[in-house]
């Protein structure tokens, strides 16, 4: 199966899988002729669209498909502290980018209530 199959099976773009691919997170065979073979990809593509749209950061998800046993959502005794660990630092660098955004919200609600003020007063008086 060529990549354009593979897109079409899968959603992704053909641009998407070549990223996978230079990430190490899906791995085609080579043909006699040279074209790359993603027949064995499609579910493992699927699973990696799967975990980035939840969320996953690319950096883990070869972490997280390295601790699946044949293509089996059982997790293996790999999945360690050391893991847990990047889990934890994943979500204390999401909190920190949430509440970086909550605070530019709520400057901008400031801005906008004062801006309404303001185009009130001109109204009022004119």
């Amino acid at each position: 199966m060529r990549i354009g199959e593979l897109s079409r099976r899968t959603g992704l773009s053909t641009r998407m899988l070549r990223y996978y691919e230079q990430e190490g997170l899906i791995h085609p065979r080579r043909g006699a002729n040279g074209y790359r073979d993603y027949t064995d990809d499609v579910a493992r593509a699927k699973l990696i669209r799967d975990l980035v749209t939840s969320g996953v950061p690319t950096r883990l998800v070869s972490i997280v498909l390295e601790q699946r046993v044949d293509r089996e959502v059982v997790w293996t005794s790999k999945c360690d502290r050391d893991f847990a660990a990047r889990l934890v630092d994943e979500i204390e660098d999401l909190d920190g980018r949430i509440a970086c955004l909550t605070r530019s919200r709520e400057a901008l609600d400031e801005l906008l209530r004062l801006t309404l003020t303001q185009v009130g007063s001109r109204e009022a008086s004119a």
